[in-house]
């Protein structure tokens, strides 16, 4: 089988008390003064190109458009990187490749908003382990992109198992665990090649055990209440720091050449970025009681919470996270690993949608990431035994539209629609069913992997080297 070849301020939240600071703390890299936030500044941005690409025609499927709708015989066209037309009746691009797909099933790419791959590669050995930065509770200045490694087997994988995009996030243990980076899901040499080009940046943070667990014995937090107090002092601290870069760049607006910047701080223009609505908050949270106290968090210091992860009580609070327009995402039958993970219902995603709210299924595992259609099948089957009817157009929607929405890009990604990215996954059969596998997956139009012509694949320089010989492989 021929194989293609990839070439090769930190914040003393409890040691130093920030509640009514005047002044921010200087901790964290100082470089030449310029605004700071996540639109004004973009370093590391994506060099991601969309490769030349025919236009193709898919005819004849059941095709689910990610936004709700089941379409049957139905054709889906795209060319040029975008959707050009979804529907029965279709005009053909002069010249497009066209592909029978009667009997088979089409879904947008799939998209895990909780992956760490990169960050905790395979193989799985300390020396790879940069996911968490353990060295302070808040942690913010970090961003989980300088963490991945490209060349993890992971991420073909995910491809082969329909996932064209995947937020990649930091690890749980702290109260403000860093910047997560949204990834496109093929293979490249760097970071930058993959990058989603021009996604919002996430800020995760984590309620609950991890960081009280990490902490109880490094000087705090060790409980929940010493959770929420390190929260709000950081964003007491944010606030000063927004206010200051505020009055700065007002100034310079006005034409005030004597305006003196103030000192830039790496965690501070990440709880900035929040404030100023550019960064999007992914909250690790498990129990009921917490997503309430952070939704107040939220509404003292002015921000939106984009999504609560893991969530598994989230069914508690459906109501109160579908009128905050926080997203759960959740996994389809994960629980009592630890005891915040104790109280979790197979129905969960199943009654976060009958609430009218945004349910996503995450994986947060390598392995699961190649399955994600399969763990919503789990869902539908549990809902249906308690007299809920999720048709699997709507439940699509758990890793695709929803999706999208949690991580800012549903302008672009997670439907089947004219002017969309050309994400795209042929099915053998009903994507829930454990018997079904992707047969085809295009990336903004470009085919990225094909089960049955192995020329298209690609795997990375590392992979390679371990792939065991055969008479197909040179």
């Amino acid at each position: 089988m021929p194989v293609k070849i990839i070439q090769s301020c930190s914040i003393a939240l409890f040691s130093v008390g920030l509640v009514g600071c005047a002044s921010v703390p200087s901790t964290g890299t100082t470089t030449s003064p310029s605004a700071p936030t996540a639109e004004r500044a973009s370093p590391f941005s994506s060099t991601y190109s969309i490769p030349p690409a025919p236009a193709y025609v898919l005819s004849g499927a059941t095709v689910l458009t990610g936004s709700g709708e089941q379409l049957d015989n139905a054709s889906v066209v795209f060319a040029d990187g975008k959707i050009v037309a979804v529907g029965a009746e279709i005009d053909v691009p002069e010249g497009a490749v066209s592909i029978d797909a009667r009997g088979k099933w089409i879904t947008p790419g799939i998209i895990d908003v909780h992956s760490h791959m990169g960050v905790y590669p395979n193989p799985s050995v300390e020396s790879h382990s940069d996911g968490n930065e353990m060295v302070a509770p808040a942690t913010a200045k970090v961003w989980a992109e300088h963490s991945v490694w490209p060349q993890d087997p992971n991420f073909e994988k995910a491809l082969a198992g329909g996932v064209t995009t995947a937020q990649i996030l930091p690890g749980s243990a702290n109260l403000f665990g860093g910047r997560g980076v949204t990834l496109k899901t093929i293979p490249s040499v760097t970071m930058m090649g993959m990058k989603f080009p021009d996604a919002p940046h996430a800020l995760k943070m984590a309620c609950g055990e991890n960081p009280k667990r990490v902490y109880g014995e490094k000087g705090g937090p060790g409980t929940r209440m010493g959770n929420m107090a390190g929260y709000r002092s950081a964003w007491i601290a944010a606030q000063s720091y927004d206010k200051q870069w505020d009055e700065y760049e007002a100034k310079v607006a006005n034409g005030d050449k004597s305006a003196q910047a103030p000192e830039r701080n790496l965690e501070m223009e990440t709880l900035r970025g929040v404030l100023d609505g550019e960064i999007r908050i992914h909250n690790h949270c498990y129990r009921a009681d917490e997503m309430a106290n952070m939704i107040e968090l939220s509404k003292e210091f002015g921000y939106q919470i984009a999504a609560f992860h893991h969530a598994v009580e989230a069914y508690k609070v459906a109501p109160l996270l579908a009128e905050n327009d926080i997203c759960a995402v959740v996994w389809a039958d994960w629980w009592g690993f630890k005891q915040e993970a104790y109280d979790m219902i197979r129905e969960n995603a199943a009654l976060i949608e009958f609430a009218k709210g945004c349910a996503i299924i995450h994986s947060d595992d390598e392995t699961q990431i190649q399955r994600l259609p399969q763990e919503i099948g789990k869902v539908v089957s549990a809902a249906k035994q308690i007299g809920i009817d999720i048709p699997v157009a709507t439940a699509i929607r758990w890793v695709t539209s929803n999706s999208a929405k949690s991580i800012g890009l549903e302008d672009r990604i997670g439907s089947l629609a004219p002017g969309m990215n050309a994400d795209v996954v042929l099915w053998s059969g009903n994507p829930l069913s454990v018997y079904t596998k992707a047969d085809k997956v295009w990336v903004d139009g470009a085919l990225r992997f094909d089960r049955r012509n192995p020329d298209i694949n690609t795997t990375s320089d590392f992979n390679l080297g371990i792939i065991t010989p055969t008479e197909d492989r040179p």
